[in-house]
């Protein structure tokens, strides 16, 4: 890989907000029953394609599987940095470690 492809492979990834880590923590004021409600609320938007609308949820109640979920949407799309935000925030390391495997195998052909 030469410094040209590297150069296309990031822009290509970029993510428009940045790689901003909003929380790892739900929101604590959310009684179990409201969490379910807005997690079947989520699970609703997420399944209708509102994917927005479905995170922000997720984010929200702290829902891990929703957050993985997105996470696998984004990694489908081949948008690898937005999906390792998620599983990040989801703490699922079984799906951001090959991310970070990549990313540093990118890294050290970058430092070479």
């Amino acid at each position: 890989m030469n410094e040209e492809d590297i150069k296309k492979t990031i822009s290509e990834h970029e993510i428009p907000n940045g790689f901003i880590k909003v929380s790892e923590q739900p929101l604590g004021t959310l009684s179990s029953e409201q969490k379910a409600v807005l997690n079947r609320k989520g699970n609703a938007l997420f399944n209708s394609g509102k994917m927005d609308e479905a995170c922000r949820i997720f984010m929200t109640t702290g829902y891990s599987d929703g957050l993985t979920r997105i996470g696998d949407f984004y990694m489908k799309k081949n948008k690898e940095l937005q999906a390792l935000k998620f599983y990040v925030l989801a703490h699922n390391g079984r799906k951001a470690s090959p991310i970070y495997e990549k990313i540093s195998t990118m890294l050290s052909a970058l430092l070479k």
